[in-house]
């Protein structure tokens, strides 16, 4: 039928640019997938649903875009005779999406009225021709996700070949240093053969690759079975130790008379390698007989799809929208979506899409696609929702998770909730993330005056250290040439808890008596949040690499009191230490001392600590290693802190309160905008940017004049409850496998109510799959962050 908009000059042709939500709607996760289909906006490319929320239709009310591209897809069915094979590159790469639906599409007119516009009239012919071959955020998801970000270095564009001779037949023999025919690396300098190492690939190796290059100083090898006729392969720089690409590898390969078109892949290349290990949870999801988890289905059983080594986001979601406060502040079923003209880019809509996504209970079924046979053992598990959206507006601008690599997942929740506290809360919704805030009380007292000073602290988390004790190594008499495993002694948490609020001693030189005798410092609880967000250290510094250990943590299901760690603040009889007259940064700057012993006993130097320390906000150890690690090369990096005052005394200490008003409609917490505008001498701009570039710096709680009646209304403004006793249970807990946190899988599990079952029971969450669990005491001692609610 006719439409008077098919010519009109804002129907263009999505450029490669621009993002075309073609797969699920911006605010709900209906997808093309859903009998109605879905709508794209043909004048902005936004995707609304069009069934009974009609998103779409909202969309057209609010913008007047009148006409829209419904697309149809349904999946060709399938039938699965034993569990579907693990994802692999080359499976994403050989299958498309032709081959896996059947797709329909329309053209209608909102304005018009007219649902079946002809899709040859006009310029629709290429708009939607434009649209259905346009990358979306999935399908960029899709293509990147299982790329890591390889790049060439100064090795391989300037390696120098000796002289070059015939390495003859397709498996080019043996390693030079034992009679291995796999897992082979080429030596791109001198053409030496040599195995790889045994954990890459599971096909054995001696490592004798890595030990050419120790007796020979060659940096850059190619692992033959990976060569691919169309020139791709596995490049390894043993002296920047990273994966690297190489543009002149033919003709590198050349050199030693290999002709790379006429290569065939044998083997798996690292990265699949790696997708594998990812992908594996092997003891997970089955029982101890073997047979597989029954999966759950319904509300607040909903699994996210692995966008490619997006495990670490998916559990940190469930675990955060299992806690009542989030669940309250972005689950609202029955209300209109927020009023945006980007939906895809406001981080409150994607909120409250994920929200929606995870406890409505709208997207947790079965997979109907796929037809399991009488005699399988396969249960088909839901199909997963895709938070393409929300990752992109978390990662935007992050330099780690703006990319495809795997991330830390406790990282990831610091970073989730400084975008959600700094985003808006209009009354009567409240930041959601005050349910983790609370503040600690550090007192520091003389070793030789015995005067005291006090200092609070705002927290959302607390990262406690982990003890180690090994056990003795036990050889197997049976394999001589295996290396023996490190095993830990089990510590409790209580054990960990009495660790990070232990007693300390620390080097400073008293302002009061110029003692240098140094003084006791110890940190304790003057409130409790509601929930309590625990990071598990279980790190050393091997080689300078952070190295994960399994020690074992006992934390018991039932309710644990904290009362003993609360502080009591100044006691009857207790001499304050003076104030410190010089009001310079560099003199009101006092590094954490826990994070400062903590670095040292890495082995980085002190000057350097500190200047991490500083950095980064004087928040923890964790956060200032990770600032470390990317400027070790800095000009300066031993150069010692020096900071420049502040200014005058009166202009350090004193706010204006208009200043602080104006930061706080911006969502800057007022300890933090205190602290930015005393940083900055007052200056609103500057003091947002200070609130930017110290993420970590919780702020100044101390009043402005010091004077007891104000603070006693900062007192009582102080976030979390002092109000004993202070009970906590663990509700949820992210959990990791693999030897470091930047690699492997995570995986979470939390506590609900299961439907017909009359207690609560753990309930695991493998990307899409979520299976009641059953080996959670197991995961429970090797939890990377445990999440206790106030009981």
């Amino acid at each position: 039928m006719a439409c008077k908009h098919v010519n009109s000059t804002e129907l263009r042709v999505p450029t490669s640019a621009q993002s075309v939500y073609r797969e699920d709607c911006t605010q709900c996760f209906d997808s093309i997938d859903d009998p109605d289909g879905l709508n794209v906006c043909l004048h902005c490319f936004n995707g609304g649903c069009c069934a009974e929320r009609n998103h779409a239709k909202l969309h057209y009310q609010s913008t007047k875009h009148p006409l829209v591209l419904n697309i149809q897809r349904s999946r060709k069915k399938t039938k699965r005779e034993e569990p579907p094979q693990k994802i692999s590159k080359l499976a994403i790469a050989a299958e498309t999406e032709a081959d896996r639906y059947d797709t329909q599409t329309q053209v209608l007119c909102y304005e018009c009225e007219v649902g079946d516009v002809d899709k040859q009239s006009g310029k629709l012919p290429l708009v939607v021709d434009g649209v259905l071959k346009a990358n979306t955020f999935a399908k960029q998801a899709e293509v990147q996700a299982w790329e890591q970000e390889i790049m060439p270095c100064e090795h391989t564009l300037c390696l120098e070949q000796e002289q070059g001779r015939q390495i003859a037949s397709q498996d080019l023999g043996h390693c030079s240093m034992c009679d291995l025919k796999e897992n082979l690396w080429l030596c791109l300098q001198c053409g030496n053969l040599g195995c790889g190492r045994q954990q890459f690939g599971g096909v054995g190796g001696n490592s004798h690759g890595l030990k050419h290059t120790e007796l020979t100083s060659h940096a850059v090898a190619v692992k033959l079975g990976s060569l691919t006729p169309d020139g791709t392969a596995d490049i390894y720089c043993y002296a920047c130790n990273e994966e690297r690409t190489d543009p002149e590898l033919a003709v590198h390969l050349a050199h030693w008379g290999i002709n790379i078109s006429e290569r065939e892949k044998t083997e798996k290349s690292l990265t699949e390698m790696q997708i594998e290990q990812n992908l594996k949870w092997e003891f997970s999801m089955t029982t101890e007989d073997g047979k597989e988890l029954k999966p759950i289905f319904g509300g607040g059983f909903t699994g996210l799809k692995n966008l490619g080594n997006s495990c670490y986001l998916a559990s940190v979601l469930q675990c955060l929208f299992s806690i009542p406060a989030f669940t309250h502040r972005y689950f609202h079923p029955g209300d209109p979506p927020p009023s945006t003209s980007s939906p895809a880019e406001d981080l409150e809509t994607q909120l409250r899409k994920i929200a929606d996504g995870l406890l409505s209970g709208r997207y947790s079924y079965p997979d109907s696609d796929v037809i399991a046979s009488e005699d399988s053992p396969y249960i088909p598990h839901q199909k997963g929702l895709a938070p393409a959206m929300l990752k992109h507006l978390i990662g935007r601008g992050h330099e780690e998770f703006s990319t495809m690599r795997q991330q830390d997942a406790f990282e990831l929740l610091l970073h989730l909730l400084k975008l959600i506290t700094r985003s808006p809360h209009s009354a009567p919704v409240e930041d959601p993330v005050r349910a983790f805030r609370f503040v600690m009380e550090q007192r520091l007292q003389c070793n030789s005056c015995n005067r005291v000073r006090y200092r609070s602290d705002e927290q959302d988390n607390i990262s406690i250290p982990v003890p180690v004790r090994r056990k003795l190594r036990v050889i197997n008499s049976d394999k001589p040439g295996e290396k023996p495993k490190d095993e830990f002694e089990p510590v409790t948490l209580k054990e960990c808890l009495d660790t990070f609020t232990g007693a300390e001693e620390v080097e400073l030189t008293c302002p009061a008596c110029n003692s240098k005798a140094g003084f006791t410092k110890r940190s304790l609880f003057k409130t409790f949040p509601d929930v309590l967000a625990v990071n598990a250290r279980r790190f050393e510094l091997v080689n300078w690499v952070p190295t994960k250990l399994d020690v074992p943590v006992i934390v018991d299901d039932e309710s644990f009191d904290l009362d003993i760690y609360k502080s009591s603040g100044q006691q009857d009889g207790e001499e304050l230490l003076p104030e410190n007259t010089d009001t310079s940064a560099s003199a009101q700057f006092m590094p954490n001392e826990v994070a400062l012993e903590q670095l040292e006993a890495m082995g980085f130097p002190r000057v350097r600590c500190e200047k991490a320390l500083h950095a980064t906000g004087n928040s923890d150890a964790d956060t200032a290693m990770s600032w470390l690690f990317g400027h070790m090369e800095d000009a300066d990096i031993d150069v010692p802190l020096k900071l420049e005052s502040s200014g005058s005394g009166t202009a350090s200490t004193s706010v204006n309160q208009g200043s602080l008003e104006m930061m706080g409609a911006m969502g800057i917490s007022a300890p933090q905008a205190r602290k930015a505008l005393k940083e900055t001498g007052g200056d609103v701009e500057r003091a947002v940017d200070w609130v930017f570039s110290h993420p970590h710096d919780q702020g100044d709680f101390e009043d402005d004049a010091n004077d007891k009646g104000e603070k006693a209304d900062t007192e009582e403004a102080m976030v979390g409850s002092s109000e004993l006793p202070a009970k906590f249970r663990l509700r949820s807990i992210v959990c990791h496998k693999g030897a470091s946190i930047h690699a492997g899988h995570y995986v979470a599990f939390t506590r609900r109510s299961i439907p017909n079952e009359a207690s609560e029971a753990w309930v695991l969450y493998n990307d899409e799959k979520v299976v009641k669990a059953v080996d959670v005491e197991e995961m429970k001692k090797f939890a990377y962050v445990y999440f206790f609610h106030r009981a």
